[in-house]
């Protein structure tokens, strides 16, 4: 039987980035034994957190009934009112929001999250009128790019790049063509940016922050590993935003817990409420098991030990080591560049003037074993015809145990390119 979709059937089922990025992620890791997995976005293991989260099951499972009603239970469409509530005394304790129980919203997982906002602040509108999203920096986050249920989503600019020295670079927002336009529905950005271990500046972010408070519309912070957690930072004088503009999205993904799809929203009390009504009708509510889990982190503030003292300098040793490596193995004297790393699990690696794609390099790297990501699946908003965008790969640092090996055979491959072109 040949079925025929809908326009929201025929979107969400046609071939798109994400969905073969994670056919590929997990076909290679089913089909080829010993592959080195560099590609995915799945945080480490750290056996330390793990060992807390060990901990804390066996404290639900012992008190009274908890563990029934984590598993048993609806909870209202908002989220777990437990833990609202603890969320909502962390924030203001840590850093004095102004914010109630009303403002905070729980997604399955900050995907779904940005799915739903995504598509109730832009796409069309009864009146006929189109809006989009803007997303002020690219290359941004593979997960946006085909969340938007009707087509011409996104608006994107070519970052401004600032080269810090012989094989270093770090992109800016450029503020000189940045346009918000009538059909500009919110503002958007990650940070750290996945793929680029990116932070924008305080004044970067503030200055998008007066941006779109002046042209009343949100800006977006996906903070899924930014502070207070998980803190995969690597510097520390940096500032956390919020205001009544701003739409504040964690996720406990990063935290170590993926598995458990838990977001985090932090917004108006006008987009709550939209949010929530919209999980009441998809999913009725959100899995209690991280918010249980993570609980009486919130409760005590160990959340910010944890992530400060466990995952920050546990990534953070992880991507010191990834840049040694690189600079050991990549011939000083081939055109290759990597983004500063501030941030999250990957290092973004930029290789200018490949005689070949990018794509084509993640087809040869395959076939000895090593995944990776190819860069032009990060660029949504951006024409097509920028060359940029083919000759970027992101590497996630953080998982296999043979990244050592992983970077020495990439860089085998990208001399092999280069040195065929010059003979």
């Amino acid at each position: 039987m040949k079925l025929a979709f809908s326009k929201f059937g025929e979107k969400l089922t046609a071939k798109t980035g994400i969905l073969e990025l994670m056919d590929d992620l997990g076909s290679a890791l089913s089909a080829r034994t010993g592959a080195i997995m560099m590609g995915g976005g799945n945080p480490a293991h750290i056996p330390k957190v793990e060992a807390i989260f060990r901990r804390r099951m066996r404290e639900i499972l012992r008190n009274n009934n908890e563990f029934e009603c984590m598993l048993g239970n609806y909870d209202i469409p908002q989220g777990k009112i437990e833990f609202l509530e603890a969320v909502v005394a962390f924030f203001k304790k840590t850093y004095g929001w102004n914010i109630t129980k009303e403002n905070v919203v729980i997604t399955g997982g900050s995907q779904d999250g940005f799915f739903k906002l995504f598509n109730i602040l832009a796409g069309n509108f009864s009146n006929g009128s189109q809006k989009k999203i803007l997303l002020p920096l690219s290359p941004e986050y593979i997960g946006y790019t085909d969340q938007g249920i009707t087509n011409d989503f996104f608006v994107s600019y070519k970052p401004s790049i600032e080269y810090l020295d012989e094989h270093m670079f770090k992109y800016h927002v450029d503020f000189d063509k940045l346009k918000i336009t009538r059909d500009i529905a919110a503002l958007c950005v990650s940070r750290p940016t996945n793929p680029t271990a990116n932070v924008l500046t305080n004044e970067e972010m503030q200055r998008l922050s007066d941006i779109a408070k002046a042209h009343q519309i949100p800006f977006i912070i996906d903070n899924a590993y930014g502070a207070p957690f998980p803190n995969i930072l690597f510097n520390n004088d940096l500032e956390v935003f919020f205001d009544d503009h701003i739409v504040f999205s964690l996720s406990l993904s990063k935290f170590g817990l993926p598995s458990t799809r838990t977001g985090i929203m932090i917004a108006s009390k006008e987009i709550v409420q939209a949010i929530t009504a919209v999980n009441a009708i998809a999913s009725l509510s959100n899995s209690s098991v991280g918010q249980s889990l993570c609980l009486p982190f919130f409760k005590n503030g160990s959340i910010v030990q944890i992530s400060k003292n466990i995952i920050q300098p546990f990534y953070a040793e992880k991507a010191e080591k990834a840049c040694a490596w690189i600079k050991q193995y990549f011939d000083s004297s081939l055109p290759y560049f990597v983004h500063k790393s501030e941030g999250a699990l990957f290092l973004w690696l930029w290789f200018q003037n490949l005689p070949i794609t990018t794509n084509e390099l993640y087809e040869r790297l395959k076939k000895r074993n090593v995944i990776v990501v190819a860069g032009s699946y990060f660029f949504a908003g951006i024409p097509e015809n920028w060359k940029h965008k083919l000759e970027c790969i992101r590497l996630n640092y953080s998982q296999s145990p043979n990244v050592e090996e992983g970077i020495r055979i990439v860089a085998e491959e990208v001399k092999k390119a280069y040195h065929k072109k010059a003979s």
